[in-house]
């Protein structure tokens, strides 16, 4: 199976993605780590710290894609939003004039007015939640990672503020772990120094000092600045993070390594209501399909794990495209076009995680040269990479899509099947996806938290983005009945919001009703 990988190998693989949704370039976050581990080994923190530091200052923003969705419904480029935190700050009167500014952006005049409208009356208080949610969830994914309880502590801290005007402000001061305090200064740190300089990143240290920053902390930067930032960008960044990993530095053994790859696909598709469970559904199909195609054992893990990590890409493009209900315009397809090479660039730093990479770079090509990012044809598209696109393209018919609902089975099937005639996929690839999806099992699995039927149904509209009076008319119920399922649907999974009830479905398998 080739050279066994670490956990920071794949968590520093998603930070790149990270990076592209901060509208930031590749490896910010990677610099903010050697950053904080410099400025924690400055301050005498001991081993143990310095790892907590190294995990939470590279899992900080892991969870601001999560709601993304919500980003872009108001504010409408969600990563130019989330970019706007560096420039205008988290406080104060520029930062509010900011996000006003983008309310409504990206549509018409009236339809900006409503979108204001709508947000007066009952979106700012979503928005007010979001950084506190943003937190929560990236707690979450260091728990589905195994990361010690410190780290889960630091990590659910890192946007609380000295002052205790942080989220969600239940701490303040020395309450909130020193590896979260460190990691928040090393972060802003990072983008004012590749900014302006060590000059730029002293003022804003001592501007901010005894406010966002622990004044200890930022004035012992201050005073170092020179040396903790000199040579940031000397060395190979990646394999200098890579060998800083102060605790953990022990190999995922093969269950480990499919489980971290399984939570990140989650993560991943949090990112839109319209991709919830794509990744582990498309990993399932070709590990099941790569059988029928001969691929040997070793050949069909690579694969199954490429599906799990093909979606990595999409972080970097703005859910003001992923959820669009209308035709995209040519830069909008552009930028999509641009997610498979996002996936093989954040992939193939690591020598065990590149050959999923190569994969997953490849599932948008077709054999007629059509295909996206390199237009290859023929032999060029490896037969994992055929079998990948084609269960791809057949999950993604039948899930549904902003611009569509979702088509049943036997349509899709009937189009995959024209794809291949077409030239454009390859048809033993097709067929065995097809026979594949045709045969797992239609056993229907035991319902979890006492969810009734109508529940579930209730649940896989309200993931995908519905609103309840949407429901309604979905279901053919009345709005109130439709909002007294989502509040039994909350109390009995003890979710709170459309993305923590999306994390149940998809734990339990209740995202889609599809056959198996």
């Amino acid at each position: 199976m080739g050279e066994p990988v670490r956990l920071a190998e794949i968590i520093g693989a998603l930070s790149l993605g990270v990076d592209l949704g901060f509208g930031q370039p590749m490896e910010h976050v990677l610099r903010q780590c050697r950053l904080a581990l410099r400025l924690a080994q400055h301050l005498d923190l001991g081993e143990e710290q310095r790892g907590v530091v190294y995990y939470t200052a590279l899992l900080t923003n892991v969870g601001c894609h999560t709601d993304a969705h919500e980003q872009a419904k108001w504010f409408g480029d969600d990563i130019g939003l989330k970019s706007d935190k560096y420039t205008y700050g988290l406080h104060g009167a520029r930062s509010a004039v900011a996000a006003f500014r983008r309310i409504g952006s990206g549509q018409p005049l009236l339809m900006r007015f409503r979108v204001g409208l709508s947000f007066a009356l009952a979106g700012h208080r979503e928005v007010d939640e979001m950084i506190d949610h943003h937190s929560a969830m990236a707690r979450m994914l260091a728990v589905e990672l195994g990361l010690p309880p410190t780290v889960q502590a630091a990590v659910g801290a890192s946007y609380e503020q000295w002052d205790g005007r942080g989220w969600p402000g239940d701490l303040r001061g020395d309450s909130i772990p020193v590896a979260a305090r460190v990691s928040q200064l090393a972060e802003f740190m990072e983008v004012a120094h590749r900014s302006g300089g060590v000059a730029e990143a002293t003022a804003l240290a001592r501007k901010l000092a005894g406010t966002q920053f622990d004044p200890e902390v930022a004035e012992e930067f201050a005073r170092a600045a020179d040396t903790l930032l000199s040579g940031m960008d000397d060395a190979d960044t990646w394999r200098a993070v890579i060998a800083d990993d102060p605790v953990l530095d022990r190999p995922l053994t093969d269950e480990e390594f499919d489980t971290a790859l399984g939570a990140v696909a989650d993560f991943v598709d949090l990112k839109s209501p319209y991709m919830l469970g794509h990744g582990r559904a498309v990993a399932q199909l070709v590990d099941t399909a790569g059988q029928r195609v001969g691929l040997s054992d070793d050949r069909r893990t690579t694969l199954r794990r490429a599906g799990l990590a093909h979606g990595l890409g999409r972080l970097g493009v703005s859910n003001a495209i992923w959820d669009k209900p209308g035709p995209l315009g040519a830069a909008e397809r552009e930028r999509v076009h641009l997610q498979p090479y996002y996936t093989e660039r954040m992939l193939r730093q690591s020598a065990t995680l590149a050959p999923i990479g190569a994969i997953a770079g490849q599932l948008r090509e077709r054999l007629d040269g059509s295909g996206y990012p390199h237009g290859l044809t023929g032999d060029s598209i490896g037969v994992e990479a055929r079998t990948l696109g084609a269960a791809d393209v057949y999950l993604a018919m039948v899930e549904p899509r902003p611009h569509r609902p979702a088509l049943t089975p036997e349509h899709a099937a009937t189009e995959l099947r024209s794809e291949a005639r077409k030239g454009r996929l390859d048809g033993d690839a097709v067929e065995a996806v097809l026979v594949a999806a045709g045969h797992r099992s239609s056993v229907r699995r035991a319902r979890p938290a006492g969810l009734t039927v109508r529940e579930v149904e209730v649940l896989r509209l309200l993931i995908r983005g519905l609103s309840s009076k949407q429901i309604a008319t979905e279901l053919v119920i009345s709005p109130k009945t439709a909002r007294n399922h989502i509040e039994h649907i909350y109390a009995k999974t003890g979710a709170t919001s459309r993305v923590t009830a999306s994390l149940f479905a998809l734990r339990h398998g209740l995202v889609t009703d599809m056959p198996g």
